[in-house]
């Protein structure tokens, strides 16, 4: 397991991939999540001493968005909870199996953001790694 994880921080990471990309899928939602638990794992660049679900989620600054809106509250469901669990248990998926960032562009994903390499694009979202030396632990 990459992450150690009780069942309030489950529950914290499910709904956190729902805010943040229900309406790009399931599959959408676990890359939030490898996102995620990359931040708690890399202990690197923006997510140093990041070391729980809660911590990551609620970073403040450099954290999510998603944590400012109403829905982010709302009670996390058995299958966003499901997803998150997998991401936990370290399910890791490209684009972002290594990504640290990502963003919802207006149009096309830039080739790098605040300095870091694009890994792809899954619909509305644009991913971004770190250089590997700069944060090993998420390679």
């Amino acid at each position: 397991m990459p992450v150690r994880a009780n069942s309030d921080e489950v529950k914290l990471l499910a709904r956190l991939m729902r805010a943040e990309a229900e309406e790009d899928g399931e599959m959408g939602m676990l890359l939030v999540g490898n996102v995620g638990v990359n931040r708690v794992m890399g202990d690197c660049l923006d997510f140093e001493d990041l070391r729980s679900i809660r911590a990551m989620v609620f970073q403040s600054p450099g954290g999510f968005e998603a944590v400012q809106r109403p829905y982010f509250y709302q009670a996390a469901r058995d299958r966003d909870i499901r997803l998150a669990r997998r991401v936990i248990r370290g399910e890791r998926y490209d684009p972002a199996s290594h990504a640290l960032w990502f963003f919802k562009p207006v149009g096309p994903c830039p080739p790098r953001w605040f300095n870091q390499p694009h890994s792809g694009r899954y619909k509305s979202h644009c991913f971004y790694i770190p250089v590997p030396a700069s944060c090993p632990d998420v390679y």
